[in-house]
């Protein structure tokens, strides 16, 4: 990259913790391309190690259009210039750098040195004493921080030059500091332990330039990790057997290695403890104490002695008393064990109340203890994993829920909670909500940041789908059968939607009664072979409903009946182009003002999460504005891959929401999506309404279908064997 410019700092704007940067920059120097910015100020943006008003830089990247503050100059690569011309030197000297020099004895010191100062100071400290007056504490304090002013910088070029872009080279030198170089010549594939962002691809891409070879030991064993974390995430499984971690690793290395230099590479991470075996079965070591961490709490918990209390049962009869409900005797007994067990699991299918017994669990427990509002929010603590849902268990329970992510104060630049085994919450009852979507690594890490007498209640459907994430927790919890489980089977909320409800239990049984479509407005199922046109003519109907009460919900994306086809569709009925409506093309999608979006990834800086369902509100050159129920956020062209069209959505992304009205797509090209647990989940969408189109075989299949992919976990063996002792 041979374009550059040459100037000044002018002015600091913005500083982030990680070193990103805003700032405004006087070019003095530029190639060609940059000409025109010569003696101009223009802004800046990138990642720095060190930087200050009036320092100079040469910088090599780009210019952007920013739609809010114009041109900037994206800085891809940067060095650090020690000022050449005699006022310059002066300037910085006397800048604050050094302390203890003024502007009066940096100028004896260029009086004296000449326009070589600097480097006269660098390399023959001894010469400022030819300056008159200079003492030795000013002499050892100019020699020591140019030497760590120029050392710091070299570093971060030699970075540069190995490959690495200037983010990467700051959060590597951050990390290291004046041990960098050490690190990268003892081993390069450090860095994908100890940085954030630094992929084996990246670092191996450095190795290789470094001279290390394809066989290096160094090099493979930093591959078997990532190839563990890579399968561990992809299939989320919680150990892997030998033969995928040889078969995927030499994927990872893009080379073939022998079956015994695999065999010794593994061999050295299991005795550095960074690979765990147990018979066959291999555990990443972050994994490996995740599941000892959830265990041994929760066998903690389960044989801690209940708590005492006494009236309960007066106290529930009061309780459905003031709220003008009767609950059954699962709920009864659900509601008085969360109040004097120490870790309870309430288990039931749609309509049997969970969240009824959320809030009477909360009423009972400031009942009980006598506290007051202010002092319950202290004490009880309510989540859930996504914020659809903790917000809709606000909604319902009348008592403020957060994500866990939220709870944790999960910081996303540094990629750690803030909550943790150091920094404990003093909740004394957590309360979480749609238990079967938590993964072991995220609940690992709710319970470093409990006390270890924290009293627990996880309430969720057994039979929705497990995590995206690593584990099958709440399925492995239950069938550990070692555990206090409640499973709520009488069903509570009748009414309108008792057909839909009635429809999930009997696809969880493994049936479909046709009988039951079409005999009430809140059950439909329209018979079809095409889907388009049905669901067009749906589409039409529900096109002035709210976008957060009307949803499709699809299993796959790819195909004529996939959610990339299908949004297309359903755009043009619900947002029709239009020359009063902005629009932009991002890949082979057209978005235009009011469409309706899903979020894909957690934001929580901006209170925005994975799932989170808004409305495009602008589209303003290279910036969309999209409109989410809790604040409305700018997205540029470096994260318009943080959403999509969200007129049709996955089933997964539906997890933790509800719908007044749903309509789900069932044919037989959805192939291998065809299961039960995938369709009884987007069928417990359903508020009031669901419209089934399609083929009534392919809801047959699915019902009958209860084969799902195998999780490789093994919390429910190490909680049968530690509640046993």
């Amino acid at each position: 990259m041979d374009n550059y410019i040459i100037g000044n700092v002018r002015k600091i704007i913005y500083r982030s913790e990680t070193g990103y940067v805003v700032g405004i920059f006087k070019v003095k120097e530029t190639t060609d391309s940059f000409n025109f910015l010569k003696d101009e100020s223009i802004s800046f943006t990138g990642y720095f190690h060190e930087i200050d008003i009036d320092d100079s830089f040469k910088f090599r990247g780009n210019i952007v259009n920013h739609p809010k503050y114009g041109e900037q100059f994206n800085v891809e690569f940067y060095e650090k210039v020690m000022p050449e011309e005699k006022d310059s030197i002066i300037e910085f000297l006397s800048s604050g750098t050094f302390k203890g020099i003024g502007e009066k004895t940096a100028t004896k010191i260029v009086n004296v040195l000449g326009d070589n100062a600097l480097q006269i100071i660098l390399d023959n400290p001894e010469n400022l004493i030819l300056i008159p007056g200079i003492t030795q504490k000013q002499i050892d304090v100019l020699h020591n921080t140019l030497i760590e002013y120029s050392n710091s910088y070299s570093v971060i070029l030699k970075l540069n030059d190995l490959g690495f872009i200037s983010r990467d080279s700051m959060s590597i030198y951050n990390k290291y500091k004046a041990n960098t170089l050490n690190v990268i010549d003892d081993n390069v594939y450090k860095l994908i332990e100890d940085v954030k962002d630094i992929t084996f691809k990246k670092a191996d891409s450095v190795a290789l330039k470094m001279g290390y070879t394809r066989e290096d030991k160094r090099r493979i064993c930093s591959a078997i990790i990532s190839t563990m974390e890579e399968l561990c995430n992809t299939l989320s499984h919680c150990y892997l057997n030998i033969q995928n971690i040889y078969k995927y690793t030499t994927i990872t290395l893009g080379n073939n290695i022998s079956e015994e230099l695999f065999i010794e590479c593994i061999n050295s991470l299991i005795l550095d403890l960074k690979v765990i075996k147990l018979e066959e079965k291999y555990y990443l070591r972050s994994m490996w104490d995740a599941e000892e961490n959830i265990t041994n709490r929760i066998t903690y918990l389960s044989n801690k002695k209940d708590l005492k209390s006494t009236n309960v049962d007066e106290y529930i009869k009061e309780l459905e008393n003031n709220k003008k409900i009767t609950y059954n005797e699962e709920q009864k007994n659900a509601i008085k064990n969360s109040l004097i067990k120490n870790f309870l699991i309430i288990t039931g299918g749609p309509g049997t109340g969970k969240t009824t017994i959320v809030s009477s669990i909360i009423d009972l427990y400031k009942k009980i203890n006598d506290i007051s509002y202010e002092k319950l929010i202290e004490e009880v603590v309510v989540l859930a994993p996504t914020g659809r849902a903790s917000k809709r268990l606000t909604e319902k329970s009348l008592f403020p829920a957060s994500t866990i992510h939220s709870f944790l104060k999960w910081n996303k630049e540094m990629d750690k909670f803030a909550i943790n085994e150091y920094n404990k919450s003093d909740a004394k009852l957590v309360i979480i909500d749609e238990a079967s979507m938590i993964d072991v690594m995220l609940f690992s890490s709710l319970l470093k940041g409990l006390r270890s007498d924290t009293r627990i209640v996880m309430v969720g459907d057994y039979d929705q789908l497990p995590s995206v994430g690593p584990g099958q927790l709440l399925k492995d919890l239950i069938e550990s059968n070692v555990l206090n489980v409640i499973a709520l089977k009488e069903l509570y909320r009748q009414g309108e939607d008792s057909s839909i409800i009635t429809l999930a239990h009997s696809i969880n049984n493994g049936e479909v009664d046709e009988s039951i479509f079409n005999e009430s407005d809140d059950l439909k199922f329209i018979k079809t072979v095409n889907i388009e046109e049905p669901l067009k003519e749906i589409a039409e109907k529900y096109k002035n409903a709210s976008y957060a009460d009307f949803q499709v919900l699809i299993p796959m994306y790819k195909g004529i009946n996939g959610i990339d086809n299908i949004n297309k569709i359903l755009q043009s009925i619900f947002n029709p182009k239009s020359k009063n409506k902005n629009e932009i093309i991002i890949g082979d999608t057209i978005y235009r003002e009011n469409d309706k979006v899903l979020q894909l990834v957690n934001m929580p800086e901006e209170r925005i999460y994975n799932g989170d369902i808004g409305t495009i509100s602008r589209i303003d050159n290279k910036e969309i504005v999209i409109d989410f129920d809790t604040s409305q956020v700018s997205f540029t062209k470096s994260n318009f891959n943080k959403f999509k069209l969200g007129y049709a959505i996955s089933i997964h992304k539906s997890q933790g929401s509800e719908f007044d009205t749903v309509v789900i797509p069932v044919v037989k090209s959805y192939n291998k999506m065809l299961y039960r647990k995938l369709y009884y989940t987007a069928i417990t969408r359903s508020k009031k309404k669901l419209i089934m189109i399609g083929d009534i075989d392919a809801l047959k299949i699915s019902a009958a279908n209860n084969n799902q992919d195998v999780r490789m976990t093994s919390i429910k063996e190490k909680l049968i064997k530690k509640m046993s002792i």
